[in-house]
């Protein structure tokens, strides 16, 4: 029986676990980034890997075909961080666009306490509560 109760809790706290929203939008994330990465794999071989082929200046080679002696393929690892600055390049220009744009929608609401008036009202408010009550204790104290 306390085998059972520790089974039940146990698949109530992975259930928990696995239905909050962060772990749902975790996963949600890797599936959209995986997806993201095999676009950006296929735009750098089919348009940046032909502008840079002829800069290599191996003929009839790729970039990621290249090779240094027998089963060192540094071409892939080349096209990998090709890759990889290709994304980072995409979410930097995206995040940054919408840093932009969160600051244009946090325009600053003008509060009344900006008005000098207020302000100084507000402060001899609290000095005259101060004051209340350190008078008050002191009666209390003499009493």
């Amino acid at each position: 029986m306390a085998r059972a109760r520790r089974t039940s809790g146990f698949l109530r706290d992975f259930q928990e676990f696995a239905f909050k929203g962060n772990v749902i939008d975790l996963a949600i994330a890797v599936i959209i980034g995986t997806a993201f990465s095999r676009v950006i794999t296929s735009f750098v071989e089919a348009v940046i890997m032909p502008l840079i082929n002829p800069l290599i200046g191996v003929t009839g080679k790729e970039l990621r075909t290249i090779a240094i002696g027998p089963g060192i393929v540094i071409g892939q690892f080349l096209g990998a961080i090709i890759d990889f600055l290709t994304i980072a390049l995409i979410l930097f220009v995206a995040i940054r666009a919408l840093q932009k744009l969160k600051r244009q929608e946090d325009v600053p609401v003008e509060s009344l306490t900006s008005d000098a008036n207020v302000i100084a009202q507000e402060r001899l408010t609290g000095a005259l509560d101060r004051l209340s009550q350190t008078l008050e204790s002191r009666n209390n104290q003499v009493l």
